[in-house]
This record gives C-alpha cells, structure tokens and sequence, in this order.
C-alpha cells in the first residue's frame, strides 16, 4: 500500500438554487457516504462564500467544506472521481 496521501476535497452547498436551505440530513448524508467509502472524513464549520458567472449572471454560493485524506492508489482516484 502506498505511504502517500491524497486530499480530495468537496464543496457542499448549503442551499439550493431557488434560496431555500439544503436540510442539515442531506449534508450529514453526504458525510456519512463518504466516511463509508473511505473509512474517515473531515468538515469545516465555517461557511465558504463563493460568487460565480453564468450567461452575465452573478450567482452567490454558500458552501461547507468535507475532506478526506487517503492512501494515493489507482483505485481511490478513481473513485474520487465518480
């Protein structure tokens, strides 16, 4: 097994496009699968702000960070990539 790390990192919106809140079950359930994938996982409770464009139109995200750290193989690639 590879003694290297890899971070995969996923931004998790905390609300849906028409404004409501994205339920805090749907976050934990996201968590949750990727703790099972990987057997770890990490949050911040900070909130990202992220602002983007699309056809001249500024949109605001609100965004939580989850994190994993994982042995560097073909196969957690992969996976990470799904």
């Amino acid at each position: 097994m590879s003694s290297t790390l890899r971070r995969f990192e996923i931004l998790l919106p905390l609300r849906f496009n028409d404004g409501q809140s994205v339920p805090d079950e749907l976050v934990g359930q996201a968590l949750l699968e990727v703790r099972n994938q990987f057997n770890a996982v990490s949050a911040e409770t900070q909130v990202i702000r992220g602002h983007w464009e699309h056809q001249g139109e500024v949109f605001r995200d609100e965004l939580v960070r989850i994190f994993v750290d994982v042995a560097d193989t073909e196969e957690n690639r992969l996976l990470c990539h799904l």
